[in-house]
């Protein structure tokens, strides 16, 4: 095992519950390897998710991805991180390319296709988009995660749906009161 590995496996399993002996691991790892697509993909991670600045993250991760773009790891970030800072039209085509590329999951790919259109409000593609999570997932454990976002979707539609009743009923109720 390369020296690398040692404190890629120790950032990783450190993260996200320590995050002191993350930097320090990850440090060290890219001391070895600046190039690494791992290293870069977790301080991306780190940017995103615990410090919320989303365009450093997306610095780490176009990095990631210039030196490798078959770096399967860094997509899903890539895309939570876009679809967070609202980068809708960058989100919808980094998803069309991850599509392509061969060993992606790609029932993560949809899954984050379908929480892109939830946060745009396109409840029916979002459904469409859980639906092919669904018939390409190959690991029971992200078959909860699916579950998880088609329920909230489902939800988000019932609210709307009573939004529009409740309108239409006090809309109807003043019409009769006149």
């Amino acid at each position: 095992m390369k020296t690398i590995d040692k404190y890629l496996f120790q950032a990783l399993d450190s993260y996200p519950y320590s995050l002191e002996e993350t930097i320090e691991s990850l440090d060290f790892a890219f001391s070895y390897d600046a190039k690494n697509t791992m290293v870069l993909c977790l301080y991306g991670r780190i940017q995103a998710e615990q410090l919320w600045n989303y365009e450093e993250a997306k610095h780490y991760f176009q990095e990631a991805l210039a030196i490798n773009i078959n770096a399967l790891e860094v997509y899903p970030h890539y895309l939570q991180t876009l679809i967070l800072n609202e980068d809708y039209k960058e989100a919808h085509k980094l998803i069309d390319f991850a599509l392509t590329i061969k060993g992606i999951n790609k029932s993560e790919i949809y899954l984050k296709k379908a929480i892109l259109y939830e946060a745009q409000h396109e409840f029916k593609n979002a459904l469409a988009a859980i639906k092919n999570a669904k018939l390409h997932f190959l690991q029971f454990g992200f078959d909860s995660d699916i579950t998880d976002v088609d329920k909230r979707i489902k939800g988000k539609i019932d609210l709307v749906e009573n939004k529009k009743k409740s309108k239409k009923l006090k809309k109807d109720s003043k019409k009769k009161s006149k």
